[in-house]
């Protein structure tokens, strides 16, 4: 297995966290052009191209990528902790 870097992102809705590889489906760029930009109008949002994408199961609902989904990092929040698998 190869080792290397990774690059995603945590959204936490209540007591839930949501984990995503940060890259977009329409053009494979990092979602968010500013550290921690990734969530408006309870959306995740690409600011490249104004994608809309669901937090709970990262479907694309708006933009140039609808039908396609972000990727799933899977995440678990353990005693009020994000845990990452």
């Amino acid at each position: 297995m190869r080792a290397g870097r990774f690059h995603g992102f945590v959204v936490r809705r209540g007591a839930e966290a949501f984990g995503y590889v940060d890259r977009c489906p329409h053009a494979g760029l990092p979602l968010a052009q500013e550290l921690d930009d990734y969530v408006a109008a309870g959306h995740i949002r690409c600011t490249w191209h104004g994608a809309l994408f669901r937090i709970d199961d990262g479907a694309c609902v708006a933009g140039p990528c609808i039908g396609q989904r972000l990727t799933p990092w899977p995440v678990t929040v353990a005693d009020g902790t994000i845990v990452t698998a």
